[in-house]
């Protein structure tokens, strides 16, 4: 009986009913704490939509809960915003310094120099009609180093031309000015070949000299290459035959071409036969035959024979 007695807790003394009592309480309060914690957690992920009075400290307590947490987990950051914006400012005004400092050192009696092509009175030396009274300038066909090809219409009859604009700004010395005057002339020296474009007039304003030429809309004979891939013997021949006789005329007229690719042949339209049409004479110049070129007229004559066989 004594030895049963020593195992029965004996809860009707004070000590052990303090000791009951303060495992209660602690039981309570560890699930008071699970509960406290499942309603935070909840509440974070399923947030209601009616904000109670509950509801409202949950969110500030999860708030300061997730700060303490940020703030402890993270490494503490160092604002550099201020020592870069004051490093960019110290950069900026040391750009400026400079800058004045340049402007102030600055030689005064430089002046920019004006394109010969503004100064002089005319570049063809003529006095000639307003090109748009007759013609109207449609879509951009081409762009070169001094010149803009466009689409050139004639108003009283409806024709399609092609008009080059030369700006004189762009003419900076007189070598290009003459050279402007020079492909005009050659052009109109050429007049009448079959395979050399057309020259139809010439006209100038205040900022650009105007060339209406024919209209040759199918295309450079470089874009045909590569859109066929390969040409046969007979049809190469031919087209090298209309290149060498090209040149074989423009030396019989004493001109020499100096800027001979197929870049530079134009056909009339997209038809396979074609007629094939020289252009751009802007690097030609003339020439009187002498000692160093009485075998080129013969050698070309030769070439244009076998070619045609």
């Amino acid at each position: 009986m004594g030895s049963c007695n020593l195992l029965q807790p004996q809860f009707g003394k004070p000590g052990n009913q303090i000791t009951l009592f303060l495992l209660l309480m602690e039981n309570r309060a560890k699930i008071t704490m699970r509960r406290n914690q499942r309603n935070l957690r909840m509440q974070l992920r399923y947030p209601p939509k009616e904000e109670g009075p509950l509801n409202l400290w949950f969110r500030s307590r999860a708030r300061h809960l997730n700060r303490f947490k940020i703030a402890s987990e993270q490494p503490k950051r160092v604002d550099t915003t201020k020592s870069i914006k004051r490093e960019t400012t110290i950069a900026r005004g040391e750009a400026a310094k400079d800058a004045e400092a340049g402007k102030q050192n600055k030689p005064s009696h430089i002046k920019r120099v004006s394109s010969v092509g503004l100064q002089v009175d005319s570049v063809l030396q003529r006095k000639t009609e307003n090109m748009k009274e007759t013609y109207s300038l449609g879509r951009k066909l081409g762009q070169g180093q001094f010149g803009t090809t466009f689409l050139c219409v004639e108003k009283a009859t409806g024709k399609e031309f092609a008009c080059k604009s030369i700006a004189k700004r762009k003419l900076t010395t007189e070598e290009d000015v003459e050279d402007v005057r020079r492909e005009i002339q050659i052009m109109h020296h050429l007049a009448g070949h079959a395979n050399v474009i057309s020259i139809v007039g010439a006209y100038e304003d205040a900022v650009a000299v105007h060339v209406v030429m024919e209209l040759c809309a199918g295309g450079e004979l470089f874009d045909r290459i590569i859109q066929r891939g390969h040409y046969t013997e007979r049809k190469a021949a031919e087209l090298a035959r209309i290149i060498v006789g090209v040149v074989e005329a423009c030396h019989s007229l004493g001109v020499m071409h100096r800027d001979l690719k197929p870049e530079n042949f134009l056909f009339v339209d997209q038809e396979e036969e074609s007629p094939l049409k020289t252009i751009d004479f802007g690097l030609s110049v003339f020439f009187r035959p002498g000692p160093g070129s009485k075998t080129t007229l013969p050698f070309l004559k030769v070439g244009v024979k076998v070619l045609s066989l």
